[in-house]
């Protein structure tokens, strides 16, 4: 089994404090950015199997930095979450069209992020 590495992109740290803890309990290593350029910086010498990512961040927003990140990984290998409050179907649409494989809605709970993990 790979392992088990997430990244969460958060420009609010308290979100990202959430979702790293939970994670960790869940057995994940974690690791933290506060925007999409610091994101893509950490994607490309680590190996994510998991990114939560913010969509309202200043500067590179979470729909750009997914594009990136997808154009860089051609395997396939990463599971990148839209980590938002948006959750109108229009935009769950528009997420998953712009290549996020899933959206985990803020606030987060431990059953949701248990099950977004389960078959990773």
């Amino acid at each position: 089994m790979t392992e088990r590495l997430a990244l969460i992109v958060d420009d609010h740290p308290t979100n990202r404090l959430i979702a790293s803890a939970l994670l960790r309990k869940l057995g994940w290593q974690t690791h933290e950015a506060d925007c999409g350029e610091a994101a893509l910086t950490l994607a490309a010498s680590h190996a994510f199997r998991l990114v939560l990512l913010d969509i309202s961040m200043p500067g590179l927003s979470g729909e750009a930095t997914c594009a990136s990140l997808r154009q860089r990984t051609s395997e396939g290998g990463m599971h990148i979450v839209a980590y938002t409050a948006h959750a109108f179907p229009e935009e769950r649409e528009r997420f998953l069209a712009a290549g996020f494989d899933d959206i985990l809605v803020k606030p987060i709970s431990r059953e949701r992020v248990e099950a977004l993990v389960a078959d990773l």
